[in-house]
């Protein structure tokens, strides 16, 4: 039986409310982060979520459809988009503002471009695509000369590392846009979510052994709202989105996502956004729209796990 499709307007609400969500996440990890240590807060996020996750794959997988994943596929998802990537994402906030790791994170759609050319036969990229490329490293470029030079010698260092985040996540999405056709997106978010709290929760034992947990009501007030409405409520609302709006048009939230961010940032988090700043967003926004408009083919995916924080 197929599923009676949405009105446009409620597709636009409803996607309006996925950016909103995800472009709030980073101030709110921020926030978080000044009562938790990263390891530590993160894991957190991620046993809630993954509790929460697995009540309503229980409830709603059947009906969802879909096979049960292969246990290649959880790894995959739940050590790169969620392990190193919401690690990475985390440590990084406790060195740079959040406004300017999430402009950071705008290279995804970029680098998942660069992976699925590699490992996915139907998203070639064409030569024409390749001033995209450019100018978004560009921006890339100039925020390391000018907005982490200007935080410290730590700064640049610190981002050059983040960047593995966006990398893990291409890397993982790439595998699952291959291997996961058909697979159910509950079971499989559900499955990656607790390998992911097994990782960071290691991580934590491991570098936070004796770091202090202060269960501060902005600290508990932080894990639970990225856990249930940066994970759980964000993933769902993504996966359900999928189901009646093309993929490729879905990528505008890589668009609104760092603007939110930044404005958040500044409202919330007495973040500075300079010149360079939103020079060096423009031009990763205007790269990964280059790069997009080059003409790869799409199709509607399931059962994957969208890069955000």
């Amino acid at each position: 039986m197929s599923l009676a499709r949405p009105s446009p307007l409620k597709i636009l609400l409803l996607t309006a409310l996925l950016c909103l969500i995800w472009g709030s996440t980073w101030v709110v990890i921020q926030k978080g982060l000044a009562d938790m240590p990263p390891f530590g807060s993160v894991a957190l996020r991620f046993t809630l979520g993954a509790t929460i996750m697995s009540a309503l794959a229980a409830r709603f997988a059947e009906r969802e459809g879909g096979v049960r994943p292969s246990l290649a596929l959880s790894l995959m998802l739940g050590g790169l988009n969620f392990g190193v990537s919401f690690g990475l994402v985390y440590w990084t906030e406790t060195k740079l503002p959040s406004g300017l790791v999430s402009v950071l994170w705008a290279v995804f759609p970029m680098l998942q471009a660069i992976v699925g050319h590699l490992f996915l036969p139907g998203e070639r990229i064409g030569p024409a695509q390749g001033f995209g490329f450019a100018l978004g490293f560009l921006g890339v470029a100039a925020l390391f000369a000018t907005d982490l030079a200007a935080l410290g010698p730590g700064a640049v260092p610190a981002g050059a590392l983040y960047l593995l985040s966006p990398l893990a996540s291409a890397i993982g999405t790439t595998y699952v846009k291959r291997h996961g056709a058909g697979t159910s997106s509950l079971q499989l978010n559900r499955n990656a979510m607790w390998i992911a709290t097994a990782i960071l929760w290691t991580l934590a034992l491991v570098f936070e052994r004796d770091a202090h947990f202060a269960w501060s009501p902005g600290a508990v007030a932080s894990i639970v709202y990225l856990a249930l409405f940066g994970s759980v409520t964000a993933f769902g609302l993504y996966f359900w989105l999928l189901r009646h709006v093309p993929a490729n048009r879905m990528s505008v939230i890589a668009y609104v996502t760092p603007a939110i961010a930044l404005s958040f940032g500044a409202l919330f988090g007495d973040e500075h956004v300079g010149a360079w700043t939103l020079a060096g967003l423009g031009a990763i926004l205007t790269g990964v729209f280059l790069v997009h408009r080059g003409g790869l083919p799409r199709k509607p995916e399931v059962a994957r796990a969208p890069a955000s924080s």
